[in-house]
């Protein structure tokens, strides 16, 4: 963030507690009110509409078109390497085998990353194979990259470019039913990931996302200055109150699937001081539609759309 800039948010923030006669106590209560300022613009996988999904070259084309916040997902290795990846396995949407032959359906589980070591992983490509809904996705050669092989070409892109420091909204890929088949326990899956996020210094910068609750609760039980961001599907019928109470805290951010999204639930996230930034939305319109109503960040396939309309 431009200092100019820093020095006016944090004008504005201390002015409205004092109007309101609340005292900012801390430094990182300062920091998420000057975050919670800004509208994110987050690149979904990076930017699954143009480029290949959770790739380092997908990760640049999305700081290029302006996002703030990096969206993506990890999975282990065997020898406990953080990789991005959607699925646990090779995917057949996207993958081809060391052998120049494309993934099946039916061969994914048994490509299953958490049995292969990280060099093996290495010789599959997710870049050339002709994805079935993104017709304008850039195709390349290119391999899942490390978390941490991420991070530094990010670092290093953003201070070549001289861009602002980006966000990285990482996504913990567990559930109790696949623990030790197709990843570690959601306690050991939160300390490898924030072994990585701790030694590459990013951890004022990163939101851990989840679907599963164990990871997020372990996760604000173990590093409770870490921000968090509930995931929630449109087939999950539970109220958001119930989903709330089954977490056991407020999370920093409701990031629910874009179809849940009205008015009433905008409502009740802010009054709470969670922040709502609604996945995954590809349309012009619709993002405009939403950012009106007071979302507070957005998550889309095609970053490009953003352009317009900040």
């Amino acid at each position: 963030m431009h200092y100019k800039k820093l020095l006016t948010l944090c004008f504005i923030v201390l002015f409205v507690a004092c109007k309101s006669g609340k005292q900012i106590t801390t430094e990182n209560d300062l920091y998420n009110k000057l975050i919670t300022a800004s509208f994110d613009y987050q690149g979904h996988r990076g930017c699954r509409g143009l480029m290949p999904e959770n790739t380092i070259p997908a990760m640049f084309k999305a700081i290029d078109l302006g996002v703030t916040t990096l969206e993506m997902d990890i999975v282990f290795t065997k020898d406990n390497v953080a990789i991005l990846s959607h699925e646990p396995f090779f995917s057949h949407e996207i993958s081809t085998k060391p052998d120049g032959r494309f993934v099946q359906e039916a061969d994914e589980n048994s490509l299953n990353i958490y049995k292969m070591t990280f060099a093996q992983t290495q010789k599959y490509d997710v870049g050339l194979k002709p994805h079935p809904r993104f017709d304008r996705q850039q195709k390349l050669f290119v391999s899942k990259p490390s978390l941490a092989a991420l991070i530094d070409s990010v670092e290093a892109y953003t201070a070549a470019k001289n861009r602002p420091e980006i966000f990285y909204n990482i996504e913990t890929k567990t559930k109790p039913e696949t623990d030790k088949i197709f990843h570690p326990t959601a306690s050991a899956f939160v300390d490898m990931l924030m072994k990585v996020i701790l030694q590459k210094k990013i951890e004022d910068r990163v939101i851990i996302q989840s679907f599963d609750l164990r990871t997020l609760q372990y996760l604000h039980k173990k590093y409770s200055t870490v921000r968090t961001a509930l995931l929630v599907e449109a087939t999950d019928q539970s109220s958001f109150r119930k989903q709330l109470k089954d977490l056991g805290f407020s999370p920093t951010i409701y990031s629910p699937e874009a179809t849940l999204v009205n008015q009433n639930l905008i409502t009740e996230c802010h009054k709470r001081n969670i922040q709502i930034i609604p996945w995954t939305v590809n349309d012009k319109k619709e993002i405009i539609k939403f950012k009106k109503m007071g979302i507070d960040g957005i998550i889309s396939d095609y970053p490009d759309l953003y352009s317009s309309i900040k």
